[in-house]
């Protein structure tokens, strides 16, 4: 009775948490994909699957779903559903097994007909982890994920990158949970992968069974037992990682059922110390293991409690020697950091006496650096001094042999007074003559001045005329034209020197060449226009089909036929025959005599007789 009396605040404490455990509302959806289409196919996602989902029925959840080798639609659809149901439940958990993947920082659960052939099909193809969050986010006291997705994925390796700058990571990326009581556990921490192992089921899922469905285990607890029991069977190589935050308060994911009170007489002794014993398990705290020791001092149950104590303290003992370590190690590190800092000094110092060294040094070298580039900018000097004597020297010979071929040119001119005429080709190409340009001199007398700018003229194509020294219309239409194609304002009255020497700086042709009828230009010449038979060249000087017409009459044919009607009429009548009548003034008008015909003579009819 002593014992009930100490346990009672416990045992109501207890009571209360226990009823409201049994009013919970527990439920899971698990999944799990191994039959992927366009990659290899897994072993263990659905049998580790099925293991986890037995599990949570036998911890007696209200509500377990079980999917396995789902695609997109039906894993959308199944998160769609179950966040309906958790919004009335008070524990919502998901497990996933099978591939996922890390893009940009963001993690996606991969759906069995993916087939993720470059990096933008994540987007379309998969379903984001934040879409499970969003399931689970309605329950009110625990929201619980599980990925068992972080295995070495083939689709990284195989598609195709649309952005250098796009990363996919190894594993799954680092989650924080943004909603309270939400806990995210990973198969491998953050960026390592996990293994399937050489069983039936992966490491991770076989302690995830063996762990979760302790009674009363608090899920922190739990974890931390899975992770070791991953790393022992993984040799180390792969441990898992829990992301998020609890309260205070222990969290189980299976309560620990409450102990009913007797009502009646008990049957044996024993029965109440094992129920306070129970009670001070769930505390496990030191004050309650030592009044539990001095209610109980002797027996099997005071020998679970000193083992209890003995845990606490032994746990107590390995707390303070880690804080001592912890401050053994803060020493080291400062008497270090101290001799370090001494080390720095003395580095420092030599390296300010090096860089003192280094500085005159570097003073030595510019001075003898300015010294030779003092040298060579005086050797430059008198290099372009040379040179700009030389270039004079030059500029005056060429001067002076310019001189003396405008003398030569303009005495050839002077005795020419036609130049040769652009010459027909057989074929009726015709070529434009191309004078090289002429350099002008001053002191060019005006008709001298003149036959040089029309020498020009012709060379652009502009003049066609021979180039006389006479500035007459012609010579000004083509320097009109010359204004016009080299978009220049040249004054046409008259030939100057700047006239010259804006038609020189012209290299080529400037003004276009004009063929006669039946020829076209072909660069600098005019070439015959050949038109296939049945076709003639037409006023457009384009070949156009010979039509067959018929003859249509017009003034000149009337004018030839009156012309031919008068001719006739004014030709003498044939001469008469025997048997005729012949007229003359003399005689008047009778037959022809026997023997006789009429002729015409002289503007007249005579009669004449053999």
């Amino acid at each position: 009775m002593g014992a009930l009396r100490f346990f009672a605040p416990f045992l109501i404490a207890l009571w209360l948490s226990g009823g409201s455990a049994h009013a919970e509302k527990r439920v899971a959806l698990v999944i799990g994909n191994s039959a992927y289409k366009t990659v290899a196919k897994l072993s263990n996602p659905t049998n580790d699957a099925t293991l986890i989902g037995g599990m949570f029925k036998k911890a007696g959840f209200d509500l377990v779903e079980i999917k396995l080798d789902v695609n997109a639609s039906e894993m959308r659809r199944a998160f769609r559903e179950f966040g309906n149901r958790t919004r009335d439940a008070d524990v919502a958990v998901i497990y996933y097994a099978g591939h996922g993947i890390e893009l940009d920082g963001t993690n996606y659960l991969i759906p069995t007909d993916a087939s993720l052939e470059s990096d933008g099909d994540v987007l379309d193809e998969t379903i984001a982890l934040d879409r499970a969050l969003y399931a689970v986010e309605p329950a009110k006291q625990l929201r619980l994920i599980i990925l068992d997705a972080c295995r070495d994925n083939p689709f990284s390796k195989t598609m195709r990158r649309t952005m250098a700058s796009r990363a996919i990571g190894r594993g799954l990326a680092k989650v924080e949970p943004t909603s309270p009581n939400t806990m995210i556990a990973f198969a491998a921490k953050a960026g390592s992968t996990a293994s399937d192992g050489d069983s039936k089921n992966s490491p991770f899922a076989v302690a995830l069974a063996d762990r979760l469905p302790t009674p009363g285990l608090d899920l922190r607890k739990a974890f931390g037992f899975v992770r070791d029991d991953v790393l022992k069977a993984t040799a180390y190589k792969q441990e898992p990682y829990v992301y998020g935050s609890l309260g205070g308060d222990d969290v189980p994911l299976v309560p620990l059922k409450p102990v009913a009170t007797a009502t009646g007489p008990q049957a044996n002794p024993q029965d109440a110390i094992r129920r306070d014993y129970e009670l001070a398990l769930q505390i496990g705290s030191r004050e309650v293991w030592t009044a539990f020791l001095e209610q109980y001092p002797d027996g099997f149950y005071a020998s679970l409690a000193k083992g209890q104590l003995n845990r606490i303290a032994a746990e107590e003992t390995r707390a303070a020697a880690a804080e001592k370590a912890r401050q053994a190690e803060d020493e080291k590190a400062r008497l270090v950091a101290d001799r370090a800092r001494k080390a720095d000094q003395e580095k420092a110092a030599a390296a300010a006496k090096a860089a003192e060294d280094a500085r005159l040094a570097a003073e030595k070298a510019k001075q003898a650096e300015e010294a030779k580039a003092a040298a060579a900018e005086q050797r430059r000097k008198d290099a372009e001094a040379a040179a700009a004597k030389a270039q004079a020297d030059k500029q005056a010979a060429e001067k002076a042999l310019a001189d003396k071929l405008v003398k030569e040119k303009a005495a050839a001119e002077a005795t020419a007074k036609q130049p040769a005429e652009q010459k027909a080709q057989p074929d009726g190409e015709q070529k434009i003559a191309v004078l090289a340009p002429t350099p002008l001199q001053p002191g060019l007398s005006p008709q001298e001045t003149t036959k040089l700018v029309q020498s020009e003229l012709r060379r652009v194509g502009c003049l066609t005329t021979p180039a006389d020294g006479d500035w007459n219309a012609s010579s000004q239409r083509s320097l009109t034209l010359f204004n016009k194609y080299a978009g220049m304002k040249l004054d046409t009255k008259l030939a100057s020197v700047d006239t010259f020497d804006a038609i020189k700086a012209k290299q080529g042709r400037v003004c276009p060449l004009i063929c006669d009828r039946g020829f076209k230009a072909d660069g600098d010449a005019c070439v015959k226009i050949t038109c296939r038979a049945g076709f003639r060249v037409n006023d457009d000087n384009e070949c156009e089909r010979i039509q067959d017409k018929k003859p249509v009459a017009t003034r000149d044919d009337a004018n030839r036929r009156d012309a031919e009607r008068k001719q006739t009429e004014s030709k003498p009548a044939k001469p008469q025959t025997s048997g005729q009548i012949f007229c003359a003034a003399t005689v008047g008008c009778r037959p022809v005599r026997a023997g006789c015909r009429l002729e015409f003579i002289k503007g007249s009819n005579v009669e004449v007789c053999n």
